[in-house]
Order: C-alpha cells, then structure tokens, then sequence
C-alpha cells in the first residue's frame, strides 16, 4: 500500500514548526508568569481571534474557567468571541474593526489581560483591541504566526510560531495554549 505523499509533506511540515516552538520557551514563561500576576491581583483574562483563532480563544477560556487537568477553582477569563448580539450590532452599528476593542473598553480594567490570536498577526479586529486594551492599563500578549504583523508593535509579550502557513499555526496555538494552561496550573495549584 502506498502512502500519499502529501500524509508525510503536512507531517514534516507539522514536525518542523514545533521543533522550532522551542525557541519561544522564554517567551511562553512571560506569558504564564503575567497571567499569573494578573489573577493574583484579582483580575481577568480576556481572549479574542477571529475563525479558527475565535475557536481558540473559546476553547482556552474554557480551559481556565473549567479545568485543563486539575480539579481547581476556576480561574476568571472570557472569550469575546461569544456574544453574538453584542458581535453583531458592534458590526453592524460601527466596523467590525470595531468588535473587540468596544468589548475590551467596556470589560478590561487595569491589570487585566488581553490575549489577542491571530495566525498573520494582521487581524484589524485583534489590533484594535490590543490598542485599546494598552489604553486602559492592561498587559497585552499575542499568539501569532512568523514575524507577528502588526500585532507585535501592540504586544507586551509576543509568541510567534515560526511558519506562513495558517493549519500549522493553527495547531501550534492550541498546543501553546495547553502549555500554557498546564503550567498555570502546576504553578497555581500545586
């Protein structure tokens, strides 16, 4: 049986882009140490991507809300992804430009966290928020692709994956944020 060649080109491709994720480690410790400042100081995570990156951000709010692995108090985070009504009037009555950094201006308070994903690091929506978000006094972390677009001028803390290519990207941010989950929890409730 012949394997189609492609099966081994997107598992080289996949391997590729996590032997490189190791790169990032110092900046993944930034990342947990300043969600960690921040629920310590009786703030909140606030998440926000569009597509994909939209998933993401529900699934890591889910994530810490929940549990990742440990039974644990929940810890306070919200994905702005998920209101529609909000979504869509924000929309409809502004820009889309618009859809997070109305949430964020209405949400975040000084100390809070705002993590924008976006896979080119261009997501006007994303950047918007992250703007607005430094405005109100909150730290700002972003999960991008290679060379992190316009994101990485708005971000305090920036974790890249290194690739152009959005599958690749996409399952290297959902593996970071498990990561990330994971030591939160190991340094919180351990």
């Amino acid at each position: 049986m012949n394997t189609n060649p492609d099966i081994k080109k997107f598992l080289e491709e996949h391997n590729n882009v996590f032997n490189e994720l190791m790169h990032e480690s110092n900046q993944i410790e930034k990342t947990v140490d300043a969600l960690i400042g921040s629920i310590q100081r009786g703030c909140k995570i606030l998440i926000c991507g569009n597509g994909g990156s939209a998933a993401d951000a529900q699934h890591f709010a889910a994530e810490l809300i929940g549990k990742f692995k440990k039974e644990r108090d929940a810890l306070p985070a919200i994905a702005l992804t998920t209101n529609t009504s909000v979504i869509t009037a924000i929309a409809n009555d502004s820009s889309f430009e618009q859809v997070f950094s109305r949430q964020v201006e209405a949400l975040a308070q000084r100390g809070d966290v705002l993590v924008g994903i976006s896979t080119s690091g261009n997501s006007k929506d994303v950047v918007e928020a992250l703007i607005t978000a430094k405005k109100k006094g909150c730290k700002t972390i972003g999960l991008t692709g290679e060379g992190g677009g316009k994101m990485k001028d708005y971000c305090d803390i920036l974790i890249e994956v290194n690739s152009k290519n959005t599958p690749r990207i996409q399952e290297a941010h959902i593996f970071l944020i498990h990561v990330i989950c994971e030591l939160l929890e190991q340094k919180l409730f351990d």
